[in-house]
């Protein structure tokens, strides 16, 4: 018999320009349009790839939210186009 996984909360559609920095200092910031989000996760849409497990800021540019956040999953959604995967581990404020 095969489990389902499900999610424990339920996500919010909600696009947000947000801005993501890798704490690795080499890397440049990124700019992402979040498709949905929740307490303890969002989906992001970037032109750059990420790596699993990448730890990184999440600024959001039009409120006062703040996160730490570490990549679950980076998928391709087409040319320059990806859809990231955020587990929040630390927030603050709220998105707006």
């Amino acid at each position: 018999m095969r489990t389902i996984a499900r999610r424990l909360e339920e996500r919010v559609p909600l696009a947000v320009r947000v801005d993501l920095c890798s704490l690795d200092v080499r890397h440049r910031t990124d700019e992402g349009l979040t498709e949905n989000v929740s307490t303890h996760g969002a989906r992001v849409v970037s032109s750059n790839p990420w790596k699993l497990n990448d730890r990184l800021n999440l600024w959001c540019l039009g409120g006062d939210f703040r996160a730490r956040a570490r990549v679950v999953y980076c998928e391709p959604l087409g040319f320059n186009s990806f859809a990231i995967g955020l587990q929040l581990l630390a927030s603050s404020g709220e998105w707006k």
